[in-house]
């Protein structure tokens, strides 16, 4: 019993007030003295009891009534502790990462198995009408059911959990905790069934702290065993010449003894090669298997171990590889220039898996030249284009194409840079003393940019002339040290223009003669071609581009070939009709083989293997589980958290101002019966 407002039982003290009015009312007989009676009405006095209890039940009443005003402003209330079931919702969470296909380690079957019989247990056990929900964690945190207290939809959704191919992620855990926590203020107790593979644990641990209404419990599925896995492969996406294709695969051992492991490569389901490989204790070692030989056209590969642990499903990992004529490159210069297509051409063959020849031609030879035949067109040091030519060069941009214009010098003589569409405001000749040094060096560069991979080849490179061209709001994806754009990366439509601001001769700058101009024509090529997009293998939950994001609408406007289409490992279609239309990406959420024709009409075969990282199955050590457990206060915290949500408080003030509105009516008719005059006949 408390008060909210204690200070006003000061009141009390008018209880005084009825006994002070009732001993005024009071009534003393005197005797007097009277000659006769014969004029008095004769009548029946009532007795002086029965009075005296009239008047206490009056009495009653009226101090009854101020103690129950005086109650009601201090705001009576009392606690009281209800268990119910409904006060906690009960949260189930079964891990389905790619590490939870090992084997268990009781009951047979998987670690998922056992970690939905798990789930299974404490649902049964659970109170009668609490709420649960069922929640799957892998790459992301999803919810399989709302809270609800039916039993049979609770089992529907964790039997209906099946192996996941992603790589968990306690973090996401933690975050969709904490949101959660922002709408449901009830306390909650989450049940995490997993193996605590360490590698699932986020670099700041402040990510999968839990907030302060949950009570976590954690249920360890498995133990840390011997694993060997395919960790990684190296092969050509695109296949010309098959005696210079080379595989090489990585095969790791996680908590394993030395052994020696039988290692295979596998076209197309067939066996074609195998090597024994000595795999040192909890290490690793590289096999290389020469002159990869595939059927023309995309062929499914993998490279295999023989499997001797519990974890089969990490034994293989697969690449796609697709074996064709090599794709041709226009080349477009000044027919006095024989330096710029010697140099570029000699780069392009000179790449370790040539997959383009070049074909030079003159702006006189182009009028009736079709883009379309063409992984992508050069446009280098040129004055201008035939109109025919720029305005093809143009649409097949905008249908997903890609040009490489390099200025050159001939940018002098000129403003409008062909296809690109910008302007040449002026030029650097740093080799006639515009620069102290005669050259100009390489500044900020975007290593994230295909083009740029080997960004750091280009430090010792010299610059004698670049033209100063406006970006606008394209990409720069590489400056002079003078800050002059010297790579711009250029959006239009589905495409890409490139703009390289000097030359690929030896003229304007030395870097035809540096060896990173082998490594830049070859990244830009698979770059410009698509190949560099589609090429090698993806890791699950990676994403896909299908289509440039910017200038969708007039692209489709144009009559573009807009429509992508996705086939799963599964044989299925996952988009759409109205997403194929649209979906500018794609998650590959499963591994195996996804066959995908692109906005721009080019097919791919992609290859998406697990994250390596979930073959490592050493578990999360038990003081840092420990400290996770505690991270919101530690589990006694959290119950008496949720004991504290529990004790309840129940308001009396209603019940006070009921009782005190029928204690005035009680009174008021009492009094007015008390103050009447009861007479009788005689």
């Amino acid at each position: 019993m408390g008060f909210f407002a204690p200070w006003f039982l000061g009141g009390l003290l008018a209880v005084g007030l009825p006994v002070f009015v009732h001993l005024l009312r009071k009534q003393t007989t005197v005797p007097r003295p009277v000659s006769s009676l014969m004029f008095f009405e004769q009548g029946k006095q009532s007795s002086v009891r029965h009075r005296r209890l009239r008047y206490l039940v009056l009495f009653t009443l009226r101090a009854l009534l101020v103690l129950l005003l005086a109650l009601a402003f201090a705001k009576p209330f009392f606690r009281h502790t209800r268990v119910l079931a409904s006060d906690k919702l009960l949260l189930v969470v079964v891990d389905d990462s790619f590490s939870m296909n090992a084997a268990g380690s009781v009951g047979g079957g998987t670690r998922l198995d056992e970690a939905k019989r798990g789930a299974m247990e404490v649902l049964a056990s659970r109170a009668a009408g609490q709420k649960a929900q069922v929640i799957a964690l892998g790459g992301q945190m999803r919810l399989l059911t709302q809270p609800v207290a039916d039993a049979g939809e609770l089992r529907a959704a964790v039997e209906g959990i099946g192996p996941g191919d992603g790589h968990g992620n306690f973090g996401e855990l933690g975050r969709g905790m904490r949101a959660m926590a922002e709408t449901v203020h009830t306390p909650m107790e989450l049940h995490l069934f997993s193996d605590m593979q360490e590698s699932n644990m986020p670099g700041n641990f402040a990510d999968m702290v839990m907030p302060g209404n949950v009570a976590l419990v954690l249920h360890r599925i498995g133990a840390a065993v011997p694993n060997w896995t395919v960790e990684s492969v190296q092969a050509p996406g695109q296949l010309v010449d098959t005696k210079k294709a080379r595989v090489i695969a990585v095969i790791a051992g996680h908590e394993t003894p030395a052994a020696t492991r039988t290692v295979s490569l596998l076209v197309n389901g067939n066996v074609v090669a195998t090597k024994k490989v000595d795999v040192p204790a909890n290490g690793r070692a590289t096999v290389a298997f020469e002159g990869l030989d595939v059927p023309y056209g995309e062929s499914r590969c993998a490279v295999k171990i023989d499997s001797a642990d519990g974890f089969a499903a990490d034994d293989m990992s697969g690449f796609a590889v697709k074996r064709a004529d090599p794709e041709r490159v226009l080349f477009v210069h000044q027919g006095n220039d024989a330096r710029s297509p010697l140099y570029f051409g000699a780069a392009l063959a000179a790449a370790s898996q040539a997959s383009f020849v070049l074909q030079p031609i003159t702006p006189e030879q182009a009028s009736d030249v079709d883009p379309l035949k063409y992984a992508f067109v050069v446009l280098s040091d040129v004055t201008s284009v035939p109109s025919i030519l720029e305005n093809a060069l143009l649409r097949n941009v905008q249908d997903g194409g890609s040009v490489l214009v390099a200025t050159g010098m001939a940018d002098s003589h000129r403003e409008h840079i062909p296809v690109f569409g910008g302007n040449v405001a002026d030029g650097h000749f740093y080799a006639r003393g515009s620069s102290v040094a005669g050259f100009a060096t390489v500044g900020p560069a975007d290593g994230s940019h295909p083009s740029m991979k080997d960004a750091n080849g280009w430090r010792g490179t010299k610059f004698f002339y670049a033209s100063a061209v406006d970006p606008g709001r394209a990409r720069v994806v590489a400056r002079l040290a003078d800050g002059t754009p010297l790579l711009v990366d250029k959006q239009v439509g589905q495409g890409h223009v490139l703009l390289f601001a000097s030359g690929f001769d030896n003229l304007t700058n030395d870097l035809p003669l540096n060896p990173a101009f082998v490594a830049f024509v070859d990244q830009t090529a698979r770059y410009l071609s698509g190949e560099e997009r589609v090429g090698g293998a993806r890791v699950v939950d990676s994403f896909v581009q299908l289509r440039n994001p910017v200038n969708q609408a007039s692209a489709i406007g144009a009559g573009s070939k807009s429509t992508v289409d996705i086939i799963g490992p599964d044989g299925k279609r996952p988009l759409s009709l109205k997403e194929a239309a649209a979906a500018e990406s794609f998650q590959l959420a499963h591994a195996g083989f996804y066959q995908v024709r692109f906005a721009n009409g080019r097919d791919a075969l992609i290859a998406v293997n697990p994250d390596r990282r979930e073959s490592d199955l050493a578990a999360i050590p038990d003081d840092v589980l420990q400290l996770w457990t505690g991270s919101a206060g530690g589990a006694e915290g959290a119950e008496e958290s949720a004991a504290d949500a529990r004790n309840n408080v129940s308001s009396l003030w209603w019940w006070v101002m009921l009782l005190l509105a029928i204690t005035a009516i009680a009174e008021s008719a009492l009094s007015s019966g008390y103050l009447g005059t009861q007479r009788e006949a005689l």
